[in-house]
């Protein structure tokens, strides 16, 4: 499951924004979409494709 544009921007404003210091958060909804791929075929994190980032 890939979140969809309508998906997304339901579930956008409920999630938190970068902090003023210190690392910025990778992008949300990529990491959505890693949770759900992870989720959806029992892998784990260092095996997720590289296009969900590291």
């Amino acid at each position: 499951m890939i979140l969809t544009d309508a998906e997304w921007e339901r579930l956008a404003p409920l999630l938190p924004v970068n902090p003023r210091q210190g690392v910025r958060w990778a992008d949300h909804r990529t990491v959505i979409n890693a949770v759900f791929f992870r989720t959806r075929t029992n892998i784990t994190w260092p095996d997720l494709p590289s296009c969900y980032g590291d």
